[in-house]
């Protein structure tokens, strides 16, 4: 349907959200997955990367296990405060220039890293980068979200995803062939230096989201262009009215309060959330740092712990591509299945008398259900939110979550320090799936008790009402 044909016909009202429902598949959402994908590749890589050169730093810089811990617990705190600080500024000021900001921040820091003269220097960068990286990821979700139909938010967001964990398998490898060669400054050298190149692609080519603009009364002209992209022959305008019904007001987003995630059935829904996710991190970011290390001191070569690291997160983005369309159709309870099944494979690799190729079987398998629950953890973090403050919602839930992220690499700094059993780890890594499990449980069945009947049925599981949140708190 065309709204208006005539450059001279009157303003009408256009639905933001009803263009961008019925969208069939086209160039532009094609081309905004894409960029966003290479966008958290990047990530993904500069993120995971220091697990794979903790051995080598372990080496050069002399580094022990706990000096090690608080390395990577400083990335993860900085990403903490990022996701906080970006995901407020991505509400105020829109995702596109703050997603620009945040990858040339985190490749300044990549290069500034290479030139780290010390440990103690080393970790100050390794903050400043974490604020950068941990920004990142919530704008881009966001950004997707508002443009992908209901019925494939989570399935959009999983794909992006998939760019994270391949930045993070390849991570492995890549350190093993650059860093013998040319030391493991070089790893963050040309991390960085890519990193920036992209800087320029983003600005050209990278929209800012149109139901943002418009819950936010801004640059109608944009609207107008990213509509007409979505539905060719809609004939938008700068003059025209771009209303979106089902969110709430533009105050909410300005005058952002934490109070606004917890009102009325934000209150539940919000708190679970945020506690499967700590249990998630608090898996995914113990596997990442101390993996490499772990499976090398229970009697693996370097290159083989990082294989079996490389291999599960593999597995992890196709249990994460299985999941995506089971996520969009049940919601939550999908993804409680995985950690389900990771808890008693960890338990058996602790406590089993299981040989090395048994212990690499059990790893491949539980590190692969870990990795696919954090997928499922993103894939729904920021679609319980209204645009007005989604980039909030994201981002207070993934900087939460660094409670977990933060925790896990410090207390396997401690324990292998006190020279607790490595398999013995595993064991106590086995409660964090169980947390994620339970609380992801109970997720499904309150989003069941609150779903909103307007909402189509591919997402009825998940979405609020935005009438929940329309009164400023």
């Amino acid at each position: 349907m065309t709204y208006a044909t005539q450059h001279s016909s009157p303003p009408v009202s256009i639905q933001v959200t009803d263009v961008i429902e019925r969208q069939r598949i086209n160039a532009f959402v094609i081309r905004l997955i894409a960029i966003s994908w290479t966008v958290t590749f990047l990530d993904g890589f500069d993120m995971l990367v220091i697990s794979f050169v903790a051995p080598y730093l372990r080496e050069g810089f002399g580094a022990d296990a706990i000096s090690l811990g608080e390395l990577f617990s400083a990335g993860v705190f900085g990403a903490m405060l990022g996701g906080i600080a970006f995901g407020w500024l991505g509400d105020r000021f829109g995702r596109r220039p703050i997603i620009i900001a945040s990858v040339a921040a985190f490749g300044a820091t990549s290069v500034a890293m290479a030139l780290a003269p010390e440990m103690h220097t080393l970790m100050i960068l390794r903050f400043l980068n974490g604020i950068a990286l941990g920004g990142l990821m919530p704008l881009t979700w966001a950004l997707n979200i508002e443009y992908a139909p209901s019925r494939y938010r989570a399935t959009t967001v999983t794909i992006i995803m998939m760019g994270y964990t391949l930045g993070g398998i390849v991570a492995g490898p890549f350190t093993i062939w650059l860093a013998p060669q040319f030391g493991w400054q070089s790893v963050f050298l040309l991390s960085g230096i890519v990193t920036l190149a992209l800087v320029p692609v983003l600005v050209l080519l990278l929209p800012e989201s149109a139901r943002h603009l418009a819950v936010k009364g801004r640059s109608p002209d944009k609207i107008a262009k990213a509509l007409n992209a979505l539905e060719p022959g809609l004939g938008a305008r700068a003059k025209d009215r771009f209303v979106v019904p089902d969110e709430a007001s533009a105050a909410v987003g300005k005058d952002f309060r934490l109070s606004s995630l917890f009102q009325g059935n934000l209150r539940l829904m919000t708190s679970l959330l945020w506690l499967a996710y700590i249990g998630s991190s608090m898996a995914v970011y113990f596997k990442s740092n101390w993996g490499p290390i772990i499976f090398e001191d229970v009697g693996f070569t370097r290159t083989q712990a990082t294989m079996i690291m490389s291999v599960s997160s593999i597995g992890g983005s196709l249990a994460g591509l299985v999941l995506m369309r089971f996520t969009d159709r049940f919601g939550p309870i999908a993804i409680a299945i995985y950690p389900m099944l990771a808890a008693p494979l960890l338990l058996l690799m602790g406590l089993a008398p299981v040989s090395l190729q048994g212990l690499a079987i059990f790893a491949l398998l539980s590190m692969a259900m870990i990795s696919g629950t954090h997928f499922g953890m993103h894939s729904i973090a920021g679609i319980y939110y209204p645009s007005a403050i989604r980039a909030n919602g994201a981002g207070w839930a993934t900087s939460v979550a660094k409670i977990g992220s933060i925790f896990a690499p410090l207390l396997g700094g401690y324990l292998l320090a006190t020279q607790v059993a490595p398999r013995f780890l595993f064991v106590l890594l086995a409660a964090t799936p169980l947390l994620t499990a339970v609380s992801l449980v109970l997720l499904a069945r309150a989003g069941r008790r609150t779903s909103n009947p307007a909402v189509p049925p591919s997402t009825d599981n998940i979405a609020l009402p935005a009438e929940a949140l329309a009164t400023k708190p």
